[in-house]
């Protein structure tokens, strides 16, 4: 199984490999041999070949900054070539990539059918200290992560090759999506903490070019530069935490780490878990590391569904559930992750209430709804956390992707220029409503059976004076205070996100009917079987008790579902045209900008670093240069009496010479 395991990381590698060097001359050979390619058809309407119209609108918390904007399509002659004719690279980017989805599909079907963990090692490499193995591990929950990967991934790829379809730089495009789904498979299935490290940076880096794709706007630029820095925080606290478990454990196995975790000094296993949660807050997007997630929807939209949606930023809740033994040996950690995510996912929901660009809710909607996973492993309920995880990469996947159809069709990012699509846009309507009755929690579909397992799990540690009852004996705890903040916040959450959901779901559906069309095939299939999978992937929890709902928990959540939603929906039926956000007045504007955090960072940490860089270059140079510049007229002085002799005239050479001969002819003749 692990040999499957490691093709599945390897085919997408190889895509991305072949798909640059070799698929310009694979698109050849299939033209001269008369397949038909996209070239051969008329070129879509300019709105259609990337979907979008350029809005530029100031950034929250920047003055005079655009907000990045899909839609400006990239310059004529750069290099690469489009998707359209570009057949060769399409093949290498879906072909493996699905490939790789059957592989997951069968790698779950054989720990279904017979669980346990399966180890293999490729190589050690011995540093030293602890040695590093390269190899895989299998288990139940990498399988199930896997299928998720494999799963978005293909969707994705799929989906990006009709609304790509006029993109010069398709090739790498497609490229870094294929190695940034065997990056994150690496991390799924490494069972060595520095190899999941490598597959987690190059995720990073992928994410870095992806959310640039457009670099030569700005804007786009600038946003893909934030996500990266904001995110090596993050990661430079984890790796610390990973350099600290494997000195502590005499190894970076995965395995062995949380068998020798119960026997390391607590002081240490408390540091380590502090420092992970720096990779997860980074990674993960949660405060205070979460304002690159927001701008990084700078990206196309594709990209967002893939990377910022249900993969990458769910690596870190995946990196506390991998190594969750550290955790509940150091409940501190679940402490800091409980109140990190009470604040996160009340924030987000605030901000995501406000937003104007649709994009933008779906955005806060991520953090937010990552942080209702991070609340359930705070809780103690790891099976509840990986069951939400899995049930929101597919609906928000499902959103991404829907969003892309409506922005495809209106050409524009913003709630505001939407509305009426219903009728035109019949099938995006249908699954994008399934997406949001997910996102709100609303029965029968998927998003209602895994928050209700972390609420009602919450609601119960809380009941409990924070005693998670996870190890035997139960002896593992949170404060009291933690858990009652916990399972308050997750309630005010379910509100305010039934609250943005139909808030979206009515401005984009709703209200005076706009002149649209359907997406293209490429683009409703995708949408249509994620759909499907977010409908009925929930009802797979009723196997476990833990997963089930049950009525008391399940009807709080409802009710204050039931709550967000009239509220929103009272303010809309007094003017189905206009935005019910503007009932919130003086507030929006915090709330728009989310509480005006990147305008704080750059005033706490931005300006003062300029600052300081600013002294510094001047202490160089007035202090250190200056120091070595004093010293040249010393030295031109020096060097000028050194050349008095050096004349150039022999005859000056020849007189000296002389002079020296008689004068040691002397010397010698009076000491004698």
């Amino acid at each position: 199984m692990t040999v499957l395991a490691a093709q599945a990381v390897v085919l997408p590698f190889l895509g991305a490999v072949f798909g640059l060097l070799l698929g310009p001359w694979l698109t050849r050979i299939l033209v001269a041999g008369g397949v038909r390619t996209a070239e051969d058809t008329p070129p879509a309407p300019p709105t259609e070949a990337r979907g979008v119209e350029e809005h530029v609108e100031a950034v929250p918390g920047v003055p005079g900054e655009p907000v990045p904007q899909e839609g400006r399509a990239a310059p004529a002659g750069l290099p690469g070539g489009g998707s359209r004719g570009a057949l060769g690279p399409v093949l290498f980017a879906v072909l493996p990539t699905a490939l790789t989805t059957v592989l997951t599909l069968v790698i779950a079907l054989a720990v279904w059918r017979n669980p346990g963990t399966r180890t293999a090692t490729l190589a050690e490499v011995r540093t030293g200290g602890p040695s590093i193995l390269v190899g895989l591990s299998v288990d139940g929950l990498a399988a199930l992560l896997a299928v998720l990967v494999g799963v978005v991934a293909l969707a994705v790829q799929v989906y990006s090759v009709a609304y790509m379809r006029d993109e010069p730089r398709y090739s790498s495009y497609a490229a870094f999506v294929s190695l940034f789904t065997s990056a994150m498979l690496l991390v799924v299935f490494a069972r060595d903490l520095m190899v999941l490290y490598v597959g987690w940076e190059i995720m990073g880096i992928c994410s870095y070019f992806l959310v640039g794709h457009h670099w030569e706007d700005k804007a786009n630029s600038r946003a893909a530069v934030k996500a990266f820095l904001v995110t090596r925080v993050g990661d430079a606290g984890l790796l610390l935490g990973v350099i600290v478990l494997g000195l502590g454990a005499g190894s970076f196995d995965i395995a062995t780490v949380l068998d020798e975790v119960g026997g390391m000094p607590h002081t240490t296993v408390v540091v380590a878990a502090l420092l992970l949660l720096c990779g997860v807050a980074g990674k993960s997007a949660q405060f205070p590391l979460h304002t690159w997630l927001p701008d990084a929807m700078a990206g196309p939209t594709p990209i967002s569904a893939l990377i910022h949606a249900a993969t990458m930023v769910a690596a870190g809740v995946y990196l506390v559930a991998r190594l969750y033994g550290v955790f509940l040996t150091a409940p501190v950690a679940l402490a800091v992750l409980g109140v990190v995510a009470a604040v996160s996912m009340v924030g987000a929901a605030l901000a995501a209430l406000a937003q104007r660009d649709l994009k933008r809710v779906l955005a806060y909607s991520t953090i937010s709804q990552l942080a209702i996973m991070a609340a359930g492993l705070a809780v103690g309920s790891e099976p509840a956390a990986m069951f939400h995880l899995v049930t929101h990469g597919a609906f928000k996947a499902l959103l991404f992707l829907s969003a892309g159809c409506v922005i495809h069709a209106v050409g524009s990012n913003l709630l505001a220029d939407m509305g009426g699509l219903r009728k035109a846009m019949p099938v995006t309507f249908v699954c994008m409503t399934i997406g949001y009755a997910a996102l709100a929690g609303l029965p029968p579909v998927a998003g209602f059976f895994s928050k209700d397992a972390v609420i009602e799990h919450a609601q119960n540690v809380a009941f409990n004076d924070g005693a998670l009852g996870v190890l035997p004996g139960g002896g593992t705890s949170i404060p009291a205070w933690t858990a009652w903040t916990v399972y308050l916040s997750l309630l005010l959450t379910t509100a305010l996100t039934a609250a943005y959901a139909l808030r979206a779901w009515l401005m984009t559906f709703f209200g005076p009917e706009r002149a649209a069309h359907e997406a293209p095939a490429a683009m409703r299939w995708p949408i249509i079987v994620l759909a499907g999978a977010s409908a009925v992937i929930g009802f797979f929890g009723l196997a476990a008790e833990e997963l089930r709902p049950h009525f008391g928990a399940a009807a709080m959540a409802l009710l204050f579902t039931a709550a967000g939603a009239g509220a929103m929906l009272l303010a809309w039926r007094d003017a189905p045209a206009s935005d019910p956000a503007d009932r919130l007045k003086k507030v929006r504007p915090l709330l728009e900008n989310a509480f005006y955090m990147d305008g704080l960072y750059d005033r706490v940490i931005v300006r003062p670093v300029k600052w300081t860089g600013r002294m510094v270059r001047g202490a160089d140079t007035r202090v250190v240069d200056g120091a070595v510049e004093a010293t040249v007229p010393a030295a031109r002085g020096l060097g000028a009496l050194a050349r008095l002799p050096q004349t150039g005239n022999p005859q000056t050479y020849l007189t000296g010479l002389l002079a020296g001969a008689v004068f040691l002819v002397l010397a010698v003749v009076a000491l004698t």
